[in-house]
């Protein structure tokens, strides 16, 4: 018989490319227009180094102007010198500022300005009427001088903005300032109840998502979205999630909450992605009685004893029969990737952090990731994406290959998020491969939303 979520179809009903350079509704400096006197250093902090400063200048004073983050000892910022025609990324330490990056820009009144920062990376952005696009981006040379990374540095910062000259006066439209938004979305995971079920409140089905950052996997960080369900292009950020590990402060995304309403607590799992450098992720873990369906967090996160020696990622959790079932990636190299599909089960009766054992691999595919668990017509599945075919590989619980997907492919490895509907139908959640600004920020800032509805 053949299962029957085979029997479903998908088709796209809505795409679009999220794109915000500070995530709206979480704003922690928003001045209306006016005149700034100097320079202004905000009381606002960064909660984490995924910041953003955006000014809109109005009159353009002959000294220029700057923005992003300053404390006593230290300035991380980025400005416009209009008499050199010069954009720049500066780094001040003590007495000493070092120009670690310019670039031409010519700009003229009434523009706006952008400093963001992504981990370590910092990226300089102008829009002068068609959108914002980025002027120069560097992190190599800003992480010799200060690592923004470290809670000791950051927390001595706040948000600045104002003229290049500091003593000088400076018309500015509004000014607005807080944690970092995205430049698209990716890793689509619906937050879960330990038994799988989709949280949906109000019509509206809560997931969390990569937020894909100005620069490569280290500039991504996680977040809490809301899907509209009467709507499924409308897609509402209600949390930002920043990991805290090492001694640092990182950007770890693509992993999934279970939410226990009964005992207030959610469990999260999540891949070591914040600080990778081509040798080796693994998958993290805690348990809080925080809120993180909205809000600001900074999860203190542990290692997990996933049942391989590899590298690991993509992990989901579901409890099935009393069993705890954890899906994750298995990669025994980064460089070059190769990575495919696995499944663990715990003991009957056991926590999702205890031993766990390896149900088996499928170890065909060469670029096969995105495993997630769903429950359909009564029959469990773990879905995978395998770009080696472009096509959806389906599992049972015992990793027996069943088929694949009816579902567009689209570019890069979409995953594939299957959500059933209160009203029984299906929609798959995900995303594709198109880069933002790759020319000047490298892979990595890729990511439509992309929603399909099964026949």
């Amino acid at each position: 018989m053949t299962p029957q979520i085979m029997d479903l179809a998908f088709e796209i009903i809505h795409q679009h490319r999220p794109f915000e350079v500070i995530a709206p509704g979480f704003e922690q400096v928003s001045r209306p227009a006016g005149r700034a006197n100097g320079w202004q250093r905000t009381d606002a902090v960064p909660v984490a180094p995924f910041a953003a400063v955006e000014l809109a200048v109005d009159q353009l004073p002959a000294s220029g102007v700057a923005a992003g983050l300053a404390s006593d000892d230290v300035d991380v910022l980025v400005s416009y010198d209009p008499l050199a025609g010069r954009a720049a990324i500066e780094v001040r330490r003590g007495a000493s500022t070092t120009i670690v990056r310019d670039a031409t820009a010519h700009l003229r009144a009434p523009f706006r300005l952008a400093f963001v920062l992504c981990e370590n990376q910092v990226t300089g952005l102008a829009d002068t009427g068609s959108g914002w696009w980025p002027l120069l981006s560097e992190r190599t040379a800003v992480s010799r001088l200060v690592d923004l990374r470290d809670p000791a540095v950051l927390s001595a910062t706040r948000f600045a903005y104002g003229s290049r000259n500091r003593d000088e006066d400076v018309d500015l439209g509004p000014v607005c300032a807080g944690p970092f938004g995205y430049t698209g979305v990716r890793d689509p995971h619906l937050v879960q109840r330990p038994d799988g079920s989709a949280l949906i409140r109000d019509g509206k089905a809560f997931l969390t998502f990569t937020c894909a950052g100005m620069g490569f996997f280290q500039q991504a960080h996680w977040g809490v979205f809301t899907l509209d369900l009467a709507d499924p292009g409308r897609l509402e950020q209600l949390a930002q999630l920043y990991a805290g590990r090492d001694g640092l402060l990182l950007g770890d995304h693509a992993g999934q909450l279970v939410v226990d309403e009964p005992r207030r607590r959610t469990t999260v799992v999540v891949s070591s992605w914040g600080d990778f450098a081509h040798d080796g992720v693994h998958v993290r873990h805690c348990t809080t009685d925080a809120d993180l369906l909205s809000g600001v967090h900074v999860l203190y996160t542990e290692p997990l004893a996933v049942p391989t020696a590899e590298s690991c990622w993509d992990p989901s959790l579901t409890r099935i029969e009393n069993r705890w079932h954890l899906p994750f990636v298995q990669s025994p190299s980064q460089d070059p990737f190769t990575f495919h599909p696995a499944l663990a089960v715990g003991e009957p009766g056991g926590q999702y952090d205890q031993p766990l054992r390896l149900v088996g691999a499928d170890r065909d595919p060469r670029e096969c990731e995105g495993t997630i668990l769903q429950r359909v017509g009564g029959s469990w599945y773990l879905l995978a994406s395998n770009r080696d075919v472009q096509e959806y590989p389906v599992y049972d619980l015992s990793m027996r290959r069943l088929g694949s997907l009816a579902a567009p492919y689209l570019s890069n490895i979409p995953h594939p998020q299957v959500l059933n509907l209160p009203d029984g139908g299906h929609l798959l959640v995900t995303f594709n491969g198109e880069q933002y600004a790759e020319e000047v920020l490298g892979y990595g800032g890729h990511g439509d939303l992309v929603v399909m509805a099964a026949r």
